[in-house]
């Protein structure tokens, strides 16, 4: 089986953003922090040229892996990322309670 191409993740705290940066585009994960202890998801997207390609992964990845080294829960407000977590149950650990 071959393995997704690694890419590299920048995490940009003053944006609210993740980011993959390639000369072909950007692909990035914005969110808001809507109270201590929490972190929203709130949008996905990619450059045409790079969607396909794992980027959209790599950016949840990312989210998640700051938000448990911070200790924060995790709202996903955005639609991919939702949907991304219910295809990775063990990944959900991080999620808000409402």
């Amino acid at each position: 089986m071959t393995q997704p191409p690694r890419h590299a993740v920048e995490h940009r705290p003053d944006e609210h953003r993740f980011v993959v940066r390639y000369p072909e585009g950007e692909g990035e994960l914005t969110y808001t922090l809507p109270e201590p202890g929490v972190i929203d998801l709130q949008h996905t997207g990619a450059d045409e040229p790079l969607r396909g390609r794992g980027v959209g992964e790599a950016l949840v990845r990312a989210a998640l892996d700051h938000a448990r080294r911070a200790h924060l829960r995790v709202i996903p407000t955005c639609h991919f990322v939702r949907h991304w977590l219910a295809r990775h149950p063990a990944e959900q650990d991080v999620l808000a309670r409402r």
